[in-house]
């Protein structure tokens, strides 16, 4: 069963984006980024492989649906679905257990800091306490660089465009320090 999460500042921002993909499977919004921490997610889109036992069997993958911005990424979206389908169908083997060990990526302590000053200035931004947020967004950002679902993630609840420029500015200068913005896992 596939079963698609958005995070988004709130059910009304992904509504839209939901509604024109008319899903035949569960749609599900996450406004408090839970399912990122529990699967340290950290980009979208981002693709874990769970077995009918509930084990991960491919851990956080970047995978796209389409070729759309093949452009950009250099990501072919067949070959992951490849390789979910042969899986599906029973035609090749996930990861072995130490594999899936060895393939996943774990959160650090400060990764965890990271996400727990995001939380606080969610909950701040909530409440109207615009500038103490900040403080906290900024810091989460700090600790967790690496972390577009913290980073890009807290730009809608700033008030900034999360497509805009400064999100442009942050990937040019992530990128341009010669990290890549989409790193797959490998085969």
């Amino acid at each position: 069963m596939v079963i698609t999460v958005a995070l988004d500042k709130s059910a009304d921002d992904a509504r839209p984006w939901i509604e024109a993909a008319r899903p035949t499977h569960p749609s599900l919004i996450d406004t408090a980024h839970v399912v990122a921490d529990l699967y340290n997610m950290v980009n979208v889109p981002t693709v874990v492989w769970i077995d009918e036992a509930g084990r991960i069997v491919r851990p956080n993958d970047v995978a796209f649906g389409s070729d759309t911005f093949r452009h950009i990424t250099g990501i072919d979206a067949a070959k992951h679905q490849g390789l979910l389908r042969a899986w599906v169908r029973g035609e090749a083997r996930a990861p072995g257990a130490d594999d899936v060990r060895r393939l996943q990526s774990l959160p650090t302590e400060a990764d965890q800091q990271a996400r727990a000053e995001f939380a606080l200035a969610d909950w701040l931004a909530r409440r109207g306490r615009a500038e103490a947020a900040e403080r906290h967004f900024v810091r989460a950002g700090e600790l967790a660089p690496h972390d577009f679902n913290i980073r890009r993630g807290s730009m809608p609840i700033r008030g900034l465009d999360s497509m805009g420029p400064k999100f442009r500015e942050m990937i040019q200068e992530w990128v341009g320090g010669g990290r890549p913005y989409y790193k797959p896992l490998e085969d």
